[in-house]
């Protein structure tokens, strides 16, 4: 399987980030790591090994990026407003770095997908871009990030948080949503999906995209499920052969 590392510099980080590619042609998946995880997060914890089928098939090329998570929504130190804020940066990182790199080595419309925190990027990038991402699998996500944090909130918590965004949502930006957002949510029901709010939040998410008419499945495994790992590759391997 063809593997490699790319660095991406950011003006707005002032730094570069971690891509790590994976096959060698296929459909682009952007894959967010866990929270605080890199770029090598996926390949760490045997999800490589998962998609290798369909890597080593040419029916997905695979972009594993770092996260900014420590400096924005884990950064206990500050607000949930400012959290917002250096998440714009990672957003410019994304947006302005990693996808014209996508588009220029593969092509074609990219799925986004993650797992835990991973997750809610997946699906915040979908529903904020859903010209450039219109497919999202998020696994085991909280979606909701007024629950990370209290203090000010202003437009760029708004603007991240689905539940603030997307609720309030209405005209012509919700019929265009409609018509080009997809998001897959699937969250076990075993330990850990509980005492880290997954599996309440994805079952509050997906009600919110039914009443708001975004087309979306929901998929709840049993429970004897966990957060772990070994739940996320076996899901993953279940769903994502359906999209490539």
């Amino acid at each position: 399987m063809n593997a490699h590392h790319h660095e991406l510099y950011s003006q707005a980080i002032g730094a570069s980030g971690g891509v790590a590619a994976y096959g060698h042609y296929g459909r682009p998946v952007l894959a967010f790591p866990s929270e605080g995880g890199k770029a090598y997060n996926w390949q760490d914890n045997g999800m490589i090994d998962t998609l290798s089928d369909l890597l080593n098939g040419g029916r997905i090329k695979l972009y594993c990026v770092d996260s900014f998570d420590a400096m924005s929504w884990s950064n206990q130190s500050v607000p949930l407003e400012e959290r917002a804020r250096e998440h714009g940066r990672y957003e410019s990182w994304i947006l302005d770095q990693v996808v014209p790199f996508i588009q220029h080595d593969t092509g074609g419309e990219i799925i986004t997908t993650g797992i835990s925190l991973g997750a809610f990027h997946a699906a915040n990038f979908a529903l904020k871009r859903a010209d450039l991402f219109p497919l999202a699998i998020c696994q085991s996500g909280v979606y909701d990030v007024s629950v990370v944090a209290g203090g000010e909130r202003g437009d760029a918590a708004y603007f991240n948080n689905p539940f603030d965004s997307l609720a309030h949502a209405g005209g012509d930006h919700l019929d265009w949503l409609r018509s080009r957002a997809s998001l897959l949510l699937v969250c076990g029901q075993g330990r850990w999906e509980d005492t880290t709010g997954a599996l309440e939040s994805t079952r509050a998410f997906a009600a919110l995209l039914e009443r708001k008419g975004i087309h979306h499945e929901l998929d709840l495994w049993g429970y004897d499920v966990a957060h772990d790992w070994p739940s996320w590759r076996a899901q993953l391997a279940h769903h994502l052969p359906r999209f490539c």
